[in-house]
């Protein structure tokens, strides 16, 4: 699977929503997958691989966990959605070579559309930059051609804890000596 193509980009969200680093890690998608899971299963024919309990997926700085992940796959082999359900879904990625703290995302649902170029959290949907700026909502999207994020409500989508207003906190930028001195 080429999973390290698609899921990385989830984890840009934060960055694009709060600050201007660049995508992920580079050297991430060349390193190797690994998937913890209670129970698997493979598909082949229809594309479909479900993984279920406590369902940990690793790859280089990346992470996504969830109670249940489903990564479909298009008949080229190309992944086409990725799914993590959980209470609450998570991830996380380093942006940046350097970086302490990776960006961070939360939701009872996290879908990546990789035709698309979209990532959608939602329900309790919450991102942390590395700045620890925040975003949350009900539904957060992030189109990842445009660069363009929306945050709202989950229209059609039934939720477990109404959020009808965006909450974002924006950190100061922290100041050099030099610059306190002026």
């Amino acid at each position: 699977m080429k999973l390290a193509k698609t899921l990385p980009i989830l984890l840009s969200l934060g960055a694009a929503l709060g600050s201007a680093s660049a995508w992920a890690l580079p050297n991430d998608r060349d390193q190797p997958i690994r998937i913890q899971a209670d129970d698997a299963q493979l598909d082949d024919k229809n594309g479909v691989a479900t993984y279920k309990g406590d369902v940990i997926i690793t790859q280089g700085s990346m992470k996504v966990t969830g109670n249940t992940v489903t990564i479909t796959r298009t008949p080229s082999g190309d992944i086409d959605v990725v799914t993590s359900v959980g209470n609450l879904a998570y991830f996380e990625q380093l942006q940046t070579a350097g970086d302490t703290k990776p960006v961070q995302g939360y939701g009872v649902t996290i879908q990546y559309h990789a035709s698309q170029d979209r990532v959608v959290l939602i329900d309790r949907a919450k991102v942390v930059d590395k700045d620890n700026n925040v975003t949350q909502g009900e539904k957060i999207v992030y189109d990842t051609n445009k660069k363009l994020a929306s945050a709202g409500r989950a229209t059609g989508s039934k939720v477990t804890e109404s959020r009808p207003r965006i909450d974002m906190v924006i950190q100061p930028k922290k100041k050099t000596d030099e610059q306190k001195a002026q």
